[in-house]
């Protein structure tokens, strides 16, 4: 299951000259500074695992409760960048950026692999396409080698806020609308899942990504490096 009860999920490219600058910070700075946000509990960092996923890197915050995402102590950090994640952010490409609640959440634990889905629904409106998937996701976990199956659904008036570390970047692509994000322990094992929810009548317009996880922050102290 996921740590909390709302996430804030990242989509990302990056360009070749940002790339090591851009592992440097995510992992000496940004990642420990995010995790440090009270109600923010746990950072994971996944990489592309097939150039049929666009964009290369997907980023998951897992917080308390949605409320952590829309409150003072998160606007602080987003309204003060570092000189370094000024630096870093400026080589991102095609970004998308939702701020989500969780709808539903089953599983023993985290992954090795993750596929994300990124849809519009076809429901007449939100309850019905969280039942409707709720339920069937329960019944995709059941397949072997699974491990979690999560259903969010972002907030556009949270996520559109603009921000000081968002002030002329002009790498924002259209930010997700419902995800669903699967994890297994091999990336075979995610397949059977995948088409099952892409062929679920609700979900519509399907954005397909397949990710190897690279880097998991939890709550530790640390300091920005």
């Amino acid at each position: 299951m996921l740590c909390g009860k709302g996430v804030v999920a990242i989509w990302n490219g990056i360009a070749e000259e940002g790339r090591q600058d851009f592992y440097q910070w995510h992992i000496h700075e940004h990642m420990p500074e995010r995790t440090g946000i009270p109600g923010f509990l746990r950072g994971r960092r996944y990489r592309a695992v097939d150039k049929e996923t666009h964009p290369e890197f997907f980023t998951l915050y897992e917080v308390e409760d949605f409320d952590v995402i829309t409150g003072e102590e998160y606007a602080k950090r987003l309204n003060a960048p570092t000189p370094w994640t000024r630096r870093a952010t400026s080589h991102f490409l095609n970004t998308s950026r939702g701020l989500a609640r969780v709808s539903s959440s089953e599983g023993p634990g985290p992954g090795g692999v993750l596929t994300t889905v990124r849809f519009h629904s076809g429901a007449t409106d939100d309850q019905h396409t969280a039942g409707e998937l709720s339920l069937f996701l329960s019944r995709v976990l059941q397949s072997p080698l699974m491990t979690g199956a999560h259903l969010c659904k972002s907030d556009g008036e949270a996520t559109g806020v603009r921000t000081a570390e968002s002030q002329g970047r002009t790498d924002y692509d259209a930010p997700p609308n419902w995800f669903i994000l699967l994890e297994a322990c091999t990336v075979e094992a995610l397949e059977a899942p995948v088409q099952a929810v892409l062929q679920h009548s609700v979900v519509r317009k399907a954005q397909v990504g397949r990710y190897l996880l690279e880097y998991t922050r939890l709550k530790t102290d640390a300091s920005a490096g």
